[in-house]
């Protein structure tokens, strides 16, 4: 794995710490624990854009964190699942996976 991928898992991760956070959140030193996660994260976020196209990067982060935080209300806050929800969860992951691989077609074809 590339590490750059590593810092999108990263990102991607401490997007979804600082989200449950956020539902948990209420006092003044939760939030003074959920600050650093969420600066942190945006460095890693930062990191992760050196190296890797940026709009993959923030879909990815974007998609990760609408999916965990729809799979987090689900099992963590007993939301309602629906087929809905799982029709869009999927077509969403989807999306994710069909640009990351224009993005690697568009490198290929920039290399030749």
């Amino acid at each position: 794995m590339n590490k750059a991928w590593i810092y999108v898992f990263l990102t991607s991760f401490f997007e979804l710490v600082w989200i449950y956070g956020f539902n948990v959140a209420s006092t003044w030193w939760h939030w003074l624990i959920l600050l650093p996660i969420i600066v942190l994260d945006f460095l890693i976020l930062s990191k992760a854009c050196e190296s890797l196209p940026t709009g993959t990067v923030y879909a990815v982060f974007a998609a990760a964190g609408t999916v965990g935080t729809a799979l987090m209300d689900i099992y963590l806050f007993d939301e309602v699942f629906t087929l809905e929800k799982g029709f869009f969860i999927v077509l969403l992951v989807i999306g994710v996976i069909a640009l990351n691989l224009t993005d690697d077609t568009n490198k290929k074809e920039v290399v030749k």
